[in-house]
């Protein structure tokens, strides 16, 4: 259903006259439905059910009061002698907090809805932007030089070195010949960084970034990786970084959503992966706390536009009203999914002025949108992303995740990789430079990089040259981060000579959840959530930081 909702024909007694009008208008059943659309366009669709709005049709068995009919609801004038002011007051939105949270500029989790306490630590970053490159890049092609592969092309990789360690069902009985990197790789920058001829403008950057070779996973397909890498458990279900994030700091903007999230895909459409509600989902968390998907087409958030024939002053009146029927619903029995649909309806509102704003990029300058590349101004792509993610930071979104998809090169990596990275390295660096002219790199944390790598070895035909590619990698690969507390021009941990385990300082994935928690302030063994019982983490009961990556 897309997030929508529809209302089916009931009759409201005792209601004001405003929300028993909007209730039996068309554009009031699209109002209702539309506001949902915050939730993501699939995420907890299925949640939303009447009690949640306040609402119970009175055929529910449940419901006292009830004509004889068995189709009419009958409330005891839940609205009568109640004012808007009243409403202000007597709720946590109400208007002396909201002053006061502005006067304060935001900077107390509390004020912001986080929780007591936070940040545990002096933050060094207020923000994170990942970059996340879906399918996998390959690190023994891009970042991480292995002359050895090139010398030894064809050669059996020795089982010395891969050690019958568990592959995909492509390869795990297939031979692993050596494949050299696809294209020449020079040394760059002060930090003297190795990186390959495919990615000319991340050249420009290397001795603002910190490199790290040594990054080591567990899964050996996509979706179970990419979901250990954002919510640290291989099965979905648990809450998300962002979403972590988001429930412990709370948010220093109130008109747009703390968590942003937004997906591409390769121009070819080759090798695309899908993109999983629940790798931005809140878990058991409380689902205000999951990411907002901003659609790559059209309104980046659907129904946020007033259907004709509804004002927004209608719509504010509306919304005041199923407020007060929902904060008596919570009354009653306490779900606090109650309360974060109020909050929902009223971001929504909110967000009819701050995205229009938004993702209007008339009043960048030319050079600056020169930068991003060609594709900026296409909606849905890489390049446009970037340029949102650089406006969404610089609004005090604390949490914004890019996914692009066409990583996944297993038969066609002579031909594709050269255009994944045309579409990511221009718009990824400009980001970055982008940031730091404006002052802003400091203080946001930009981490670039796939859910693990791709073997030394190839799979298919390598002297077919278009016809050959690797295979998932877990045991090793690279990611790049910026800004944000990170070391600048420096690079940590080493690969064997094949490029095919780490020998040295590994990182592995909940030690690089660790290390963001706490460039963000947050100690990850502290921030927990009881659920079934248990008390949960982002890291479950792994990971330590990383000091070393710490400037």
């Amino acid at each position: 259903m897309s997030g929508r909702l529809c209302l089916p024909k009931i009759i409201i007694r005792g209601a004001s006259a405003i929300v028993r009008r909007c209730l039996t208008y068309e554009t009031g059943r699209r109002l209702a439905g539309g506001m949902l659309a915050l939730e993501g366009e699939h995420v907890n669709s299925t949640r939303c059910n009447w009690g949640m709005l306040g609402l119970v049709p009175a055929y529910d068995s449940r419901r006292r009061g009830r004509d004889e009919d068995n189709r009419t609801l009958t409330m005891n004038n839940p609205l009568a002698a109640w004012q808007r002011r009243q409403f202000l007051q007597q709720t946590s939105m109400g208007l002396g907090t909201a002053v006061l949270a502005t006067l304060l500029g935001g900077d107390t989790a509390q004020a912001a809805g986080g929780l007591p306490g936070l940040p545990h630590l002096a933050p060094k970053a207020k923000r994170v932007i990942l970059l996340l490159q879906s399918g996998a890049p390959s690190h023994v092609d891009l970042f991480d030089y292995k002359p050895l592969l090139a010398e030894r092309r064809g050669e059996e990789i020795p089982e010395s070195i891969h050690q019958g360690q568990k592959l995909s069902t492509m390869t795990a009985s297939a031979g692993k010949p050596c494949l050299g990197a696809i294209a020449p790789f020079h040394q760059y920058g002060e930090s003297g960084a190795w990186v390959s001829d495919y990615l000319p403008h991340l050249t420009e950057i290397v001795d603002d970034v910190c490199f790290v070779r040594s990054m080591k996973t567990e899964a050996v397909n996509h979706a179970p990786a990419m979901t250990f890498l954002l919510t640290g458990a291989e099965p979905p279900g648990r809450p998300s970084m962002g979403a972590w994030v988001s429930y412990g700091l709370g948010s220093d903007n109130e008109n747009l959503p703390t968590y942003c999230v937004m997906t591409s895909r390769d121009r070819e459409g080759t090798c695309g992966q899908l993109f999983y509600d629940f790798y931005w989902g809140s878990g058991f968390l409380p689902s205000k706390y999951q990411g907002v998907k901003f659609r790559g087409g059209g309104d980046p958030v659907l129904y946020l536009s007033n259907p004709p024939g509804l004002s927004r002053d209608v719509r504010r009146d509306l919304l005041d009203g199923l407020a007060e029927l929902n904060r008596q619903k919570f009354d009653a029995v306490g779900d606090p999914e109650i309360q974060t649909r109020i909050a929902q309806y009223e971001m929504a509102f909110r967000m009819q002025t701050s995205m229009p704003e938004l993702v209007d990029f008339s009043s960048e300058p030319a050079h600056v949108i020169d930068m991003y590349g060609p594709q900026v101004h296409e909606k849905g792509t890489y390049a446009h992303n970037c340029l949102i993610a650089r406006r969404l930071a610089e609004r005090g979104v604390k949490f914004i995740q890019l996914m692009h998809s066409g990583w996944d090169q297993h038969r066609n990596l002579p031909t594709q990789l050269i255009e994944q990275c045309r579409d990511t390295d221009q718009p990824s660096v400009a980001l970055v430079k982008d940031l730091k002219q404006r002052g802003l790199l400091d203080e946001t944390l930009v981490i670039w990089g796939g859910e693990f790598g791709r073997t030394p070895f190839g799979q298919g035909d390598i002297d077919n040259p278009k016809q050959h590619g690797r295979d998932h990698h877990p045991y090793c690969f690279t990611i790049w981060m910026a800004g944000g507390g990170v070391k600048r021009g420096f690079t940590w941990g080493e690969t064997d000579e094949y490029g095919y385990n780490v020998v040295k300082d590994q990182v592995h994935v909940h030690d690089l959840q660790a290390t963001v928690m706490h460039l963000l302030g947050i100690d990850h063994e502290r921030l927990t959530f009881k659920f079934q019982g248990r008390h949960f983490r982002l890291t479950d009961v792994h990971g330590h930081v990383v000091d070393d990556l710490l400037a």
